[in-house]
């Protein structure tokens, strides 16, 4: 068969996205800061959105419909002076400090001024651990030569303070000899946190303990020799192995667990990551609340200026306009997907709050099997909707503070086809059976699944397995405590 080319003529149907749809199931799966942030980005390209002050009305949050656009512009707030005079905070700023030093008559105050503080003295940032290190080896009595070895260990310790050289790596990177790299790291082995520098786990352990008086103890030769005994909690091989009594050994234990195994972690450099509700959900006079939270987010308005140039006696070009009017209309869809996206949100958790009722009554015990089929059949709406509205969305509840697709489990069946239950009902009945079991006889995983056996409950010992880790709970030879005599 010859291969040709040809036209065709083709009659078919397709789906096509616009950018507005696009922009607004975007705007449906951001989390509240990429919200935040993307608001900031569109004010910025878009000239006619502007942030509404919250004296401003309704009607301006609403962005101001095209049949309000004849409406006459309000009289701009005018702006109370400011008395510097009689302000003592603005006295007292050092403003020498923001001036340029290479301006001509610029002075606010005489050189031989030094009693205000400078701008440099409020600054701070938390050092990390290779600052720290720097800092302590810049005060050591060192030669130049032995501070820029130091600082090359420095800068070969991991995140947890482990020396990841060798004392060969360490001699080939800086030209010195084996003798002087060893020096140089016993010399960041005493710098503050004890236990940085060490080249493994027993290493920071003997360090520590040497910083404190202990390394001849016992709690030293359990590192030194029994270490892999310890981590298996296995005590009286312990007392077996040093000859001594159950209760040094574990007098000894007690000091070893003590100590930090990571010392350089508590000079990390990450921040904490702080969530903020989307939405809230009270309990006030008997009944359930939901309540959006809007705090932090700008609250966008057409501006009247733009407004005014589309007006047919305003005179300004017709390329003029045209511009106004595509951002204009740019501006009104991205308020309306706004909108659209705090009513959806609140739309899903109000059918969250109908199936799990009990959940925000009585605790996670009561949570029950929840899918998104089930939310997206009660709204009318599509799975993929409730996936986007539900993903990096949290919600604070009578009974804490929850991502909203915490609200969704698997269900565990029961063997008298009873009512089924969610997941994570199971998992904090696991976590309360496992507090109160006997820590002198832990329960094994396959006897807490004995135990929802006899409650007509489907739980393999596998599934008790993958619970309690997701949990972080150990297994039961880890979680027994020695019988003391």
């Amino acid at each position: 068969m010859a291969l040709e080319l040809r036209q065709q003529l083709k009659l078919s149907q397709q789906l096509v996205m616009t950018p507005q749809l696009q922009q607004a199931i975007k705007l449906l799966q951001l989390s509240r800061l990429e919200l935040a942030e993307t608001i900031q980005q569109e004010i910025e390209i878009n000239p006619v959105l502007e942030e509404a002050t919250d004296s401003q009305g309704e009607a301006e949050q609403e962005g101001n419909g095209p049949e309000e656009m004849d409406a006459a512009p309000r009289e701009p707030e005018r702006t109370a002076e400011i008395q510097m005079e009689s302000d003592s905070s603005l006295r007292e700023i050092d403003w020498e400090n923001y001036s340029n030093e290479y301006e001509s008559g610029f002075s606010t105050r005489s050189k031989d001024d030094n009693d205000l503080p400078s701008r440099l003295d409020i600054l701070a940032a938390k050092p990390d651990l290779h600052s720290h290190l720097a800092w302590q080896l810049t005060l050591s009595h060192l030669t130049e030569e032995e501070k820029e070895i130091g600082y090359f260990v420095i800068g070969n310790l991991n995140r947890d303070g482990f020396l990841v050289v060798t004392e060969a790596e360490i001699a080939e990177g800086t030209g010195c000899d084996a003798e002087l790299a060893r020096r140089l790291i016993r010399a960041v082995q005493e710098m503050d946190p004890a236990g940085v520098g060490a080249r493994d786990l027993k290493d920071c352990l003997l360090l520590q303990l040497g910083r404190l008086g202990l390394g001849g103890s016992l709690a030293a030769t359990i590192v030194r020799e029994h270490l892999h005994t310890l981590e298996n909690r296995n005590f009286g091989a312990i007392a077996r192995g040093t000859g001594r009594p159950i209760e040094d050994i574990l007098s000894a234990i007690k000091v070893i667990t003590a100590l930090d195994p990571h010392p350089g972690r508590i000079y990390s450099a990450e921040e904490p990551q702080y969530i903020i509700p989307d939405v809230y959900v009270h309990k006030i006079g008997g009944e359930y609340v939901i309540l959006l939270n809007d705090e932090g987010l700008p609250r966008l308005k057409v501006s009247n200026y733009y407004k005014d140039i589309l007006k047919k006696d305003s005179g300004a070009p017709a390329d003029t306009k045209n511009y106004v009017q595509d951002k204009l209309k740019s501006a009104l869809w991205l308020i309306k997907s706004i909108h659209q996206r705090q009513r959806t949100i609140y739309r899903v958790v109000e059918s969250l709050l109908k199936f799990q009722h009990d959940f925000f009554e009585k605790g996670v015990a009561f949570l029950r099997p929840l899918v998104l089929r089930d939310v997206a059949e009660d709204l009318g709406m599509h799975e993929s909707t409730i996936s986007r509205v539900t993903s990096n969305k949290y919600v604070h509840t009578p009974q804490g503070t929850f991502e909203l697709k915490y609200f969704f489990n698997s269900a565990i069946s029961r063997h008298d086809s009873g009512e089924a239950m969610a997941s994570e009902s199971i998992k904090e009945r696991i976590r309360g059976i496992i507090a109160g079991e006997n820590h002198q006889d832990p329960l094994s995983d396959n006897a807490i699944a004995g135990i929802f056996a006899r409650e007509d409950i489907k739980l393999a010992r596998r599934t008790v397995a993958k619970y309690r880790e997701q949990m972080g709970i150990l297994p039961s030879k880890f979680r027994k405590q020695p019988k003391l005599s």
